[in-house]
C-alpha cells in the first residue's frame, strides 16, 4: 500500500512539474511587437534624432479632441534646443471612481514657452481597454508617447474630467536636460526593440523612477505608491522634489489645473496658463 501511494505521489508530482514547466516555456514563448492592428492614439511611434545641442522629435501627437474617443488626429515635428531648457513638470491623473490609481507623465518647459510632455501608456490594440490584472500577464506592450500638452493634458482634464495637477520640480537646467534625453534615448530604444508593459514593474511611474535615478543614483527609493500612484506626489513632495514650500494639502490645491485647463481650453497659449495659479477662476 505504501509502495502504491509514493508512486502515485511521485506521478502528482511529475505531472505538477511539468505542468510549471509548460507554463514557463509559454510564457518565455510570448514575445513584444511593434506590429499590431493599433488603436489610432497609438499607432504611430514618436523617435528623434540628435543634433550636438538640437533634439528633432518626429510625430509628436497633438489630436483635437471632442471626446476622449473621438478626436481629430494629428502630428508634428519639432526641433528642440537642449541650452534652453528650463526644467520639468510632474503631472499626476488619480483615476475617477479607481482609489489609488493614477496615470503620471512628465512635461518639458523650455524657452519662449516651449512644452513637449512625454506619457508612459500600454499600447493599444484596437478595441483594448486597461485592465491592472491583464497588465502583469505581457498583455500590452509598452510605448512612450510624446506629445503637445493640449493634446495629453486638456485630454485627460478637459474630456476625461479626471483631475490633473501639474507640478514644477525642482531641479537643475542640467538635470533636467539629462533625463529629457534620457527618455529620449529609450523612445529610439522601443521603436526598435518593444517591451512588454507590467503593472507592477514597468508602468508610467517606475519609468519615471528609473530615469531620475539614472541621473541621480537612488535619488527615489521605491514605494508602494509608484503600482498605484494617485498618492506618488505625496512621496515626491516628501522627498522634496516639488518646487513649492507650500504644506502638502495647500500645494496640491494650488497645481491643481482643471478650472484654468476649462477656460483657457482654446488658448494658444494653454500650456502657460493653465500654469497662471493668480488668474484662477473664482471660486
Amino acid at each position: 500500500m505504501n509502495k502504491m501511494f509514493f508512486s502515485l505521489k511521485k506521478v502528482v508530482l511529475f505531472f505538477i512539474a511539468l505542468f510549471f514547466v509548460l507554463i514557463i516555456a509559454w510564457w518565455t514563448s510570448i514575445d513584444p511587437s511593434n506590429n499590431r492592428e493599433w488603436s489610432p492614439d497609438q499607432a504611430v511611434l514618436p523617435y528623434a534624432e540628435t543634433e550636438g545641442n538640437l533634439v528633432h522629435i518626429r510625430n509628436i501627437r497633438n489630436f483635437a479632441y471632442t471626446t476622449p474617443t473621438d478626436y481629430e488626429k494629428s502630428y508634428y515635428d519639432k526641433t528642440f534646443d537642449l541650452n534652453k531648457i528650463k526644467g520639468v513638470h510632474y503631472i499626476v491623473e488619480p483615476f475617477s471612481g479607481y482609489k489609488g490609481a493614477a496615470h503620471t507623465f512628465l512635461s518639458f518647459e523650455f524657452e519662449g514657452d516651449d512644452f513637449v510632455a512625454i506619457s508612459v501608456e500600454i499600447r493599444k490594440e484596437k478595441g483594448e481597454s486597461f485592465s491592472a490584472l491583464k497588465g502583469l500577464f505581457k498583455q500590452y506592450e509598452i510605448t512612450y508617447v510624446i506629445g503637445d500638452e493640449r493634446d495629453l493634458v486638456k485630454l485627460r482634464s478637459n474630456h476625461r474630467k479626471d483631475l490633473v495637477y501639474v507640478y514644477p520640480i525642482k531641479t537643475t537646467k542640467e538635470k533636467a536636460r539629462t533625463v529629457f534625453l534620457d527618455m529620449i534615448t529609450r523612445v529610439n530604444k522601443l521603436k526598435d526593440s518593444p517591451e512588454f508593459y507590467n503593472t507592477f514593474l514597468n508602468n508610467c511611474t517606475t519609468n519615471i523612477v528609473k530615469h531620475v535615478n539614472n541621473v541621480t543614483p537612488e535619488r527615489v527609493p521605491w514605494s508602494i505608491e509608484f503600482i498605484m500612484p494617485e498618492n506618488s506626489d505625496k512621496v515626491a513632495y516628501e522627498l522634496g522634489l516639488l518646487d513649492t514650500e507650500l504644506p502638502f494639502e495647500e500645494a496640491r490645491e494650488k497645481f491643481l489645473i482643471n478650472k484654468r485647463a476649462q477656460k483657457y481650453a482654446d488658448a494658444p497659449n494653454f500650456s502657460v496658463k493653465i500654469r497662471e495659479v493668480e488668474q484662477d477662476i473664482e471660486q
